[in-house]
């Protein structure tokens, strides 16, 4: 009998990614039974999804009783929370036990949870407004206590992201816009295509031992410089990379979000998006699938510079 894999945010970038990889998998498809989870199971994405054979629960994250119904029976769990819905630590935070809570009394053999780094306690304490990083690590140290047997992806910068880094300037050039202080040959950017690979990244998760380990889910390290030399290679079109001071730069975001974007954009340079770590052993676990490069992702999506 299939045992069942549940998935949070399965209409969404990394859910639907998880969702996907396991369908085509001969052989994932047939150990796992996919549950998705949404809040609204009459919405065409949803529909979409139950067409595919996966069963569609309504469920949240706002309780472990909320959160009751998507992991009953489950074998395993894939949770994502969301910062930016409710631009609240807390929220993200209690969302992330309720789903831990939940699971544990459903008696779930491995919660994998979309992790993050604690941005606070890597760069001791000086850039401590990364809200969305520090709440996913928080949530990561309460499962480390809770008793399951977890594994943690650890996605990098969305490649989907430079849609709005890399931007068509007034005279029709494009640049792209970093504070001052992130260097265009030193920084190392992590990058990660999140709809096409998270699912081969949970997939690495599902096969290996539910041992607590970290998966860090990116391509390769690129420089600024790299990212640029081959967006322009792909597309023939020049950018310019810019420092530009850090009050410039937070004025491009809504003032709830521009302290936070900023450090997370300082975090790049020091001390490092994973505070350093390698990604090999992480590329190693993939097996035969390969995540998507920068140049690939460019090639797929070079209209939306036009």
């Amino acid at each position: 009998m299939s045992k069942i894999f549940t998935v949070f945010g399965a209409t969404g970038n990394q859910g639907g990614s998880v969702i996907r990889a396991v369908l085509a998998d001969p052989v994932l498809s047939k150990e796992y039974k996919l549950r998705g989870v949404t809040r609204d199971v009459s919405k065409p994405a949803a529909q979409a999804l139950t067409a595919k054979g996966v069963e569609m629960v309504k469920a949240d994250m706002s309780s472990p009783e909320a959160a009751a119904p998507a992991v009953q029976g489950a074998h395993s769990v894939f949770m994502v929370t969301n910062f930016w819905e409710s631009m609240s630590d807390k929220v993200e935070i209690a969302q992330g036990k309720a789903v831990t809570d939940a699971s544990k009394a459903a008696g779930v053999k491995h919660l994998i949870f979309s992790s993050l780094i604690n941005v606070t306690d890597a760069s001791k304490g000086r850039l401590a407004h990364v809200t969305h990083f520090d709440g996913k690590a928080k949530i990561e140290q309460y499962i480390r206590g809770s008793g399951l047997q977890s594994t943690f992806v650890q996605p990098g910068l969305f490649m989907s992201g430079f849609f709005g880094f890399i931007r068509k300037q007034d005279d029709g050039s494009l640049a792209w816009a970093m504070p001052e202080g992130v260097k265009a040959d030193q920084a190392q950017i992590p990058l990660f295509d999140a709809a096409a690979d998270t699912g081969i990244f949970v997939k690495a998760a599902l096969r290996s031992t539910a041992d607590g380990r970290v998966i860090r889910a990116a391509t390769d390290y690129y420089t600024p410089s790299r990212i640029v030399s081959e967006f322009e290679a792909v597309t023939g079109k020049k950018v310019a990379f810019r420092e530009v001071p850090h009050e410039a730069f937070k004025a491009a975001f809504p003032p709830a979000a521009a302290q936070e974007l900023l450090e997370n954009m300082l975090l790049l340079q020091e001390p490092g998006y994973y505070a350093g770590a390698d990604l090999k052993d992480s590329l190693a676990l993939l097996g035969q699938d390969k995540p998507t490069t920068w140049k690939k992702f460019v090639e797929e999506n070079k209209a939306k510079w036009e």
